[in-house]
């Protein structure tokens, strides 16, 4: 017997990731600050571009012998402390912001200890902006002149983007205006804060190459903060109550139908400027959670997030109006992510809510490094450990990052003092070990259908649509064409008849219609030589495009053949990576071999177990059934010895009854012999007064003797079966033939093993005969009768009246008790006490029981009348 396992709970099918080859390392990058007084002891050194060097402080010996320790540390790049915020920005951030433009996924985030420089290089300052203001910069300069009228996107609360049409955009611009709600983007030359004037000089404002002009932008931002593991919406418009405010509401993460993570309703603004982005930006950051310590002045008490959010979709063949189709719209999101500094409260000496906000926060970054450890160990040892995503926010906000959904960037933030030595030491042990960890590649987007350069051949036809407008001095369709007015306006020729030759008047009418008619033919003439002359124009235009067009094609076949190199090398280095994935693959198939013996034995094992508890089951279940078939037989047991001796009690007392029944009767024919009565026949004898109190089913079923005097014959009941009726007998197939001298005989009868409704519908009578064990031991038959009528419904029904029994005994042994007539010759005529009381003349006699009777079978004689009372 298998045991039964529990379900399971069905898994969402994962999301589909791209191939295991198209992998990158986790770009990680070392910033180093400046130190805050020039003559403070630095610990940290810049070996070159890609590596650093600790330095162990004064006072704190690593070895025993007491010699300095020195550790180097490798990264992707190291910026020193004269790097500017613009060189930072090309070499980290700004391939994110292209991939953003390109449908691709980004996150960056900044690590270190509290005080290293992590929200400057974030944010900046005026005149040196930081990462954040210069990726939206970039992003605006880039789709500035393709971005779409605000609302046309519009987000459907499930982490999605919907495409309204330019009426319901109109609409929706209209009622938020009439709301006064929707901020209007501040002019270049004012800006709403001064915090955030000149961020970033003209002669730095960088743009994406490639961008498809055949698409429209547009940008939503959202700001958030995560703060003692739990996520507030920094956009967020709560209603001012100067009494009673009320807490911030926390907000839950949700995964979308893409298993994606995202902020159940958060708030996503839509921005068309990188100045209108700024002042949504300053607005979050006023609400941020920032509070003094003794390391830092202003140090950031929780973990924030800038998401920017860029939706694109095609425009449609003609180039005017966006594709009406969800399916066709991409969001891509970059994540710029500002984490709050470890720190020990040993040094801040932080008591009440900053203790407990610190220990929120080193719980947040162990969660980090667990999480990085485990996916590390899961892509070297090739184990398939459950990475701790969901044990906190942060982790549990960018897990998809981390699975292949976008590149990841981080950059470690270090202070060269020496008291921040040892933390950072921790620090750079967590970004060695993420620099190992690899993120899959993110796909490219499909490409739409339609042909290249829409937007500028749309944009071509407007012009010249214009320019012919103005050149006929008005809207085309404000008024009717020259061709048109001229066919319509036709002077009709008059009347050519000359009744007088004098009549002056009908042939200079007639001169005056053909010189109009020869003015409006010239005009016409005019006016198809300046149409012939614009459409040789325009074919020479276009002569001139298509040329053009084959210089490019011409190029792009320069380009693909240089593509071709490439491909060529990379399918070089591709049978160079196959050849040593085949030898990956023979030591994987040698520990594949391995492993399947462990797995045998471990299946035998398993089935040897498994069989000894079905075993076990087996016997439990046994014994269980043992039990209850003995308490079964000892219920029956003693509902068979108590039946038993109620039937054996009942029938001492009937024989004892007879007995005193017997003697009476004698007593009464010696008293009739001596009176010599002999004129008349004696009178039917009665019971002793003694009996007559007694219950009728307490009489004798024995025959009653028959008087010397005068013999009676005996008169035997007629069965019920001996009729005339038709009767349905039922013999079933399991019965036993006896070889009893009395049988059950109906004449007229149908026999049938199995009852059916056309055998009932022919007889009015039916008798079952049926067998079972006694209680003794014997087979005992009897005859179930019953009466068969029809139904209302035209059936056949059959109700039971009686019962005969057929039973079959053993002759009992001699009794110890003498008989008070052995001995004794028996007179003639004369019945013997014995035998009427004795079990060989009850043996062998078919009687009857009536339906509800109480009494048990043979206790109704069918040879003699029931003896009634004188």
């Amino acid at each position: 017997m298998i045991r039964p396992t529990k379900g399971k709970t069905p898994r969402r099918p994962a999301p589909k990731k791209p191939p295991s080859n198209q992998k990158d390392p986790v770009g990680v990058y070392c910033r180093v600050r400046p130190l805050g007084v020039e003559d403070e002891e630095c610990c940290i050194e810049v070996i070159s571009n890609t590596t650093i060097q600790l330095h162990a402080p004064d006072g704190l010996k690593a070895n025993r012998n007491g010699e300095f320790k020195e550790t180097q540390y490798s990264f992707k790049k190291v910026f020193g402390i004269s790097t500017s915020q613009m060189e930072l920005f090309e070499d980290v951030a700004k391939p994110l912001v292209d991939d953003l433009i390109h449908s691709k996924n980004g996150l960056l985030f900044t690590y270190g200890v509290t005080g290293s420089g992590k929200t400057f290089t974030m944010t900046g300052s005026p005149g040196q902006g930081g990462l954040l203001p210069r990726s939206l910069d970039m992003i605006f300069n880039s789709i500035g002149p393709y971005q779409a009228k605000r609302f046309v996107f519009k987000t459907d609360d499930k982490n999605g983007m919907e495409v309204q049409t330019q009426v319901d955009a109109l609409l929706e611009r209209q009622r938020r205006e009439n709301q006064s709600s929707v901020p209007k983007t501040p002019s270049s030359k004012q800006r709403l804060d001064p915090e955030f004037a000149d961020m970033i000089n003209p002669e730095e404002a960088c743009k994406a190459e490639g961008v498809d002009e055949d698409s429209s932008y547009s940008v939503f931002v959202s700001y958030i903060e995560i703060y003692n593991n739990y996520i507030y919406d920094l956009l967020e418009e709560a209603p001012f109550e100067p009494i009673r405010p009320k807490p911030p509401q926390s907000k839950i993460l949700r995964e979308d139908q893409n298993h994606n993570m995202y902020v159940a309703g958060c708030t996503e603004v839509e921005v068309k400027s990188t100045e209108e982005a700024f002042e949504v930006f300053w607005r979050g950051q006023k609400k941020r959670r920032i509070a003094n310590t003794q390391l830092n002045r202003e140090s950031s008490r929780s973990h924030s997030v800038f998401i920017i959010k860029l939706a694109q979709a095609p425009l449609d063949a003609d180039g005017d109006n966006i594709l009406q189709d969800k399916s066709q719209v991409n969001v891509s999101q970059l994540c710029l992510v500002d984490l709050a500094g470890s720190e020990r409260t040993s040094r801040t000496r932080a008591e009440g809510s900053r203790l407990r906000e610190a220990g929120n926060i080193n719980q947040s970054l162990m969660t980090l490094r667990t999480c990085i450890e485990v996916l590390r160990e899961n892509q070297m040892c090739g184990t398939n450990k459950m990475v701790p995503y969901r044990d906190s926010k942060v982790t549990h906000l960018f897990k998809n990052y981390f699975d292949g959904e976008g590149k990841v960037r981080m950059v470690v933030c270090v202070n060269p003092k020496a008291d921040d030595y040892e933390e950072t030491m921790l620090v750079m042990r967590f970004a060695e070990m993420t620099q190992e960890v690899e993120v899959a590649r993110p796909v490219d987007r499909p490409i739409c259908g339609f042909a290249a350069g829409r937007r500028q051949k749309n944009q071509a036809f407007k012009d010249e649509l214009s320019r012919r407008l103005e050149e006929r001095g008005g809207p085309l369709d404000g008024a009717p064409s020259v061709m048109n007015e001229l066919l319509q306006s036709f002077p009709p020729l008059p009347a050519c008849e000359l009744l007088d030759p004098h009549d002056d008047v009908t042939l200079p009418r007639i001169i005056q219609v053909l010189e109009q008619r020869q003015r409006i033919r010239h005009r016409m003439t005019e006016e198809y030589h300046k149409a012939a002359k614009m459409m040789k124009s325009m074919l020479q235009e276009l002569d001139s495009n298509l040329i053009t067009k084959e210089n490019f094609i011409h190029d792009q076949r320069g380009k693909l053949g240089e593509k071709d190199k490439i491909i060529q090398n990379q399918k070089a280095e591709m049978e160079r990576l196959e050849k040593k994935a085949k030898m990956l693959e023979y030591k994987i198939d040698i520990l594949q071999k391995t492993t399947n013996i462990y797995e045998e034995d471990k299946r035998s094992l398993q089935h040897e177990l498994e069989s000894r508890e079905q075993k076990f089951l087996r016997e439990l279940s046994e014994k269980k059934r043992m039990e209850a078939r003995m308490q079964g037989m000892v219920s029956d047991t003693k509902q068979k010895w108590e039946k038993e001796c109620e039937r054996r009690v009942n029938a001492k007392q009937l024989e004892m009854q007879n007995k005193l029944w017997v003697k009476d009767e004698k007593l009464k024919q010696l008293k009739a012999i001596v009176t010599e009565s002999k004129s008349e026949r004696p009178e039917a004898p009665q019971r002793p007064s003694r009996e007559r109190d007694r219950l009728p089913a307490k009489r004798s079923a024995s025959p009653s003797p028959v008087p010397t005097a005068a013999p009676v014959r005996p008169l035997h009941r007629r069965s019920h079966s001996a009729g005339g009726e038709r009767w349905v007998d039922h013999k079933p197939s399991s019965n036993v033939e006896l070889d009893t001298v009395m049988q059950p005989i109906l004449h007229n009868a149908i026999k049938v093993s199995t009852p059916s409704e056309k055998a009932l519908s022919k007889c009015d009578k039916y008798v079952l005969t049926h067998q079972e064990v006694a209680s003794d031991g014997e087979i005992q038959t009897k005859l179930i009768k019953g009466e068969v009528f029809k139904t209302r419904g035209g059936g056949q029904a059959v109700q039971f009246t009686d019962i005969e029994t057929l039973k079959q005994e053993l002759p009992s042994g001699p009794s110890r008790k003498r008989r008070s007539s052995e001995g004794k010759p028996a007179q003639e005529n004369e019945h013997v006490e014995g035998d009427w009381t004795d079990v060989e003349t009850r043996c062998s006699v078919a009687l009857e029981m009536r339906a509800g009777s109480n009494m048990g079978p043979g206790y109704q004689h069918h040879g003699y009348p029931k003896r009634r009372k004188p």
